[in-house]
């Protein structure tokens, strides 16, 4: 006699519904995406939207349109275009033949560090000093280049004679807006004078400060505005931005936020770019 039912088949119901995974049937699969630089996400539970400019220990910073940034950890609760997504860190890309530096030069193999030169390059202030190393640092570490800074212009007669430059210590001078007819160009024109004139290339860019030397385009903007005579050109220029700076402290990150826009040389100006790299070949060449 046949056993009950035999006539519906073998697989009466069908495989197995407690088989797979069958909590997720249904559900909606949430994208995995890399958290790379310059994708603009937002934050699902309280809108907030922003650039990423990092990832920081398991943590993707995001920077909003007024420069203020935020830490999340990667994961889930990421919008994209409106759609959920799972932000992830970015996978390691292996190199695709020689690798540039930031300055767009060949980066050089890796070696024993090199002894520093004798001769030195000279530039204003900190910030002058942090924008030479962000784009020129592999280049000058590849060929012992130091970079002092002076905090100012004025100071640069009494450094020289203390530097006390000759021949094989050379100085390299990079000044801010050395133009005709101003401060810069006379202290400038007075070193070449000088006893320490042969041994000297002092050279500058037009700009009011370094931060002009950035271009405007990296910071979403047209142009650098317009600071009127007797306000602090920094100050006016967070004030024209709608930054906060009522404090020192606000000016310092101003200056890093406009730092961490900057990825190469195609970030700056060409006046500045020709002027460093003038002062490079002046204290590497051997002397005579």
């Amino acid at each position: 006699m046949p056993a009950p039912f035999d006539d519906l088949g073998p697989d009466r119901y069908g495989s197995d519904v407690l088989a797979g995974d069958w909590k997720a049937r249904g559900r909606k699969v949430i994208p995995e995406v890399e958290a790379s630089r310059e994708l603009v996400v937002e934050l699902a539970a309280d809108g907030y939207c922003g650039a990423i400019v990092g990832i920081e220990h398991g943590h993707v910073v995001l920077e909003d349109r007024f420069g203020k940034r935020r830490l999340f950890p990667l994961g889930h609760g990421f919008l994209l275009d409106g759609e959920a997504v799972r932000l992830v860190a970015p996978k390691a890309k292996a190199p695709a033949g020689r690798l540039r530096t930031a300055s767009g030069s060949f980066a050089a193999d890796a070696g024993p560090a090199k002894v520093a030169l004798p001769s030195r390059i000279f530039v204003e202030g900190r910030h002058d000093a942090e924008l030479v190393e962000k784009i020129w640092g592999a280049d000058l570490r590849v060929e012992g280049v130091v970079v002092e800074y002076l905090e100012g212009v004025d100071v640069l007669p009494e450094m020289l004679d203390e530097f006390r430059p000759g021949r094989g210590r050379r100085a390299g001078v990079l000044v801010d807006h050395l133009v005709p007819g101003s401060k810069e160009q006379r202290i400038a024109d007075a070193v070449a004078r000088g006893p320490h004139g042969a041994n000297v290339l002092v050279v500058g860019h037009p700009f009011i400060d370094i931060w002009q030397a950035v271009k405007p385009a990296r910071l979403g903007r047209d142009a650098w505005p317009v600071i009127p005579r007797g306000e602090s050109w920094k100050h006016g220029v967070c004030r024209a931005f709608g930054w906060p700076h009522a404090e020192q402290a606000d000016i310092a990150r101003a200056w890093q936020h406009i730092l961490g826009r900057v990825r190469g040389f195609g970030d700056l100006e060409p006046a500045l770019l020709g002027r460093v790299e003038e002062l490079i070949d002046f204290v590497t060449e051997p002397p005579h």
